[in-house]
């Protein structure tokens, strides 16, 4: 089974010209292409949590929205939310909250293509170190013990707010018990206009192959938002 799977902070949808534009996030992430995408800050933060980019928009495209809402108005938890294209079946999908001193949240689905099924969990993780640690420690037993635990190809996807690819936070990657971890993080993705951070990463269980990886540079992403979309390109034996 092949599997083509992106992440993306589309900053409310807001560009580096000030413009809320979710016709130009659609456009960038029809470049993009992936099978299934997370996405960050695809919410507004206050009030209704209204989805940044409308529904009937997204219905004129080939993904549709996993169902790990809250609120009838928007398309995520914690602006956080998943697309996946529409011969990907959801098997099972629901909000998280994690452990945080600010509101944070992320989203887990099981989703289900050609007979194998895997894991996915879409996340905007904290500013503080100490924090990420315990997020990424919820995120990893959630999916361990909900979500067929060993069994089961597994990634975990979003702006990580890390600088180092495995200091801090991302040890626990290392430290998990009965499962190694792959960490994608082609290139920086972070500020889109002159990427310096790698911010952005898909983290992969073992049962995965890695086929190719790369950050989605083009002049209408670096326009739309202030994060580049991060790509890869996966393959996991299908079970008989």
């Amino acid at each position: 089974m092949q599997l083509s799977v992106a992440t993306y902070n589309i900053h409310k949808g807001v560009g580096r010209d000030g413009r809320c534009d979710p016709d130009r996030i659609i456009a960038v992430l029809r470049e993009v292409n992936a099978d299934v995408i997370a996405l960050q800050e695809a919410d507004e933060r206050f009030g209704s949590r209204t989805g940044i980019l409308p529904r009937a928009l997204l219905d004129d495209t080939q993904w549709r929205v996993v169902p790990v809402a809250k609120r009838p108005q928007s398309i995520g938890w914690h602006g956080n939310t998943i697309l996946a294209r529409k011969d990907v079946t959801v098997v099972s999908s629901r909000p998280l909250d994690l452990p945080t001193l600010e509101p944070r949240g992320a989203v887990v689905a099981v989703l289900e293509r050609e007979g194998q099924r895997f894991a996915i969990a879409g996340a905007h993780l904290c500013l503080s170190g100490l924090r990420r640690r315990a997020q990424i420690k919820a995120l990893l037993g959630h999916i361990e013990h909900d979500c067929g635990g060993h069994e089961m190809p597994a990634l975990l996807t979003g702006d990580f707010n890390q600088w180092g690819l495995r200091s801090g936070a991302m040890r626990v990657f290392r430290e998990a018990w009965g499962r190694d971890w792959q960490m994608i993080a082609p290139g920086p993705t972070f500020p889109s206009n002159r990427a310096i951070a790698r911010l952005d990463r898909i983290v992969a269980s073992s049962e995965w192959t890695v086929d190719a990886s790369k950050v989605h540079h083009s002049s209408l992403a670096a326009m739309a938002s202030d994060h580049l979309p991060l790509k890869a390109e996966l393959s996991v034996s299908t079970r008989a």
